[in-house]
């Protein structure tokens, strides 16, 4: 019985079947639902009522390679449990629907290399690839740059890459944000550092070594920019005698004021804590965090742009890095002697 189901069970059309019920060509049935103007309205009509008749739906995979165009634009970045990464992709998403694009969003295991496969494994099935704080290396870059599909890099600015690249100000705010401890009293402080291989925070820590103008003394410990990563990290901090920690993002904020409180040390009293991004929770942590608001919106309306353009094969032009501003708030206060 089940074989009678399978065997009286309607077949699916495909573009044949319509050819066929319409007496054209395959050809023909593509160029009409391609929407293409070299067919006459009558027979367009004929084939269009055909298709609905027979409950046909043309391949998009299809569709793409008749129109040249796949309509879907890649974007690759590191974590897509980071909030930050989200509100940047939702902003450019919000673009790309309007001019009829999808996205395909992948992330990968922070690797240089496992980034490259992945774009290289995207590139047959995008129109455009969206690198967002990219950690493959220049030489990697370069090599991107070659290819037929458009790559753009964003939130990290290379010397010596043709690609176009856009980018929030990191180094101006961390300086911004060291001069606002510098006069709290701070003296020493420890840098929760993340990825070695991210442009941000490479901008991060030289703004942060800068700050020996300051008077600041300033020590990296490795954190990786995750919660986790941070809340493991900070026992080691400590052991440098610092009077602020200074995250490389929110999120490694969250994770060291977590272990903190966990070894009974109050924030700010104690020890003061600075993040970086302003995602949501960093207003509606106790205590709320200092931070750097970075123009997330601005960013993904920005890369849009910049990627609308380059798909219409326009030379898109960088713009200049967008700037960022400090948020004092409940997380900083004088340095305790």
């Amino acid at each position: 019985m089940a074989g009678q189901t399978r065997a009286s069970a309607p077949r699916r059309a495909t573009i044949s079947t319509v050819a066929k019920a319409a007496g054209v060509s395959i050809a023909t049935v593509s160029r009409v639902m391609s929407g293409s103007p070299s067919v006459t309205p009558d027979l367009a009509a004929r084939v269009h009522k055909v298709a609905e008749e027979l409950s046909y739906r043309p391949s998009t995979a299809a569709r793409g390679l008749v129109l040249g165009s796949l309509r879907n634009v890649g974007v690759i970045l590191p974590d897509l449990a980071n909030a930050y990464f989200f509100d940047v992709v939702k902003q450019m998403h919000h673009g790309a629907t309007a001019d009829g694009y999808r996205m395909l969003v992948a992330d990968y295991s922070g690797k240089a290399a496992d980034e490259f496969a992945t774009a290289l494994d995207l590139l047959g099935q995008v129109d455009g690839l969206v690198l967002l704080s990219s950690r493959i290396p220049p030489s990697g870059l370069r090599e991107l740059s070659k290819q037929s599909t458009p790559v753009l890099l964003v939130n990290r600015m290379e010397l010596g890459v043709d690609l176009p690249m856009v980018a929030v100000d990191n180094f101006t705010p961390m300086m911004e944000l060291c001069g606002h401890l510098a006069k709290l009293g701070h003296r020493r402080i420890v840098y929760l550092a993340g990825s070695d291989l991210a442009w941000q925070n490479r901008e991060r820590w030289r703004a942060i070594e800068m700050a020996k103008v300051l008077g600041i003394e300033a020590t990296s410990v490795s954190a990786d920019g995750t919660i986790e990563g941070s809340y493991a990290a900070v026992e080691e901090a400590l052991t440098h005698n610092p009077t602020a920690l200074v995250c490389f993002n929110d999120l490694s904020a969250l994770g060291a004021i977590s272990r903190l409180r966990d070894l009974g040390l109050r924030v700010p009293e104690d020890i003061s804590v600075t993040g970086f991004d302003d995602i949501t929770l960093a207003r509606h942590i106790a205590p709320r965090l200092t931070t750097v608001v970075s123009p997330k919106s601005e960013l993904g309306d920005q890369a849009w742009s910049m990627m609308r353009a380059a798909l219409a094969d326009e030379a898109p032009s960088s713009p200049p890095l967008i700037p960022a501003e400090v948020v004092i708030r409940d997380s900083t206060g004088p340095a305790k002697d």
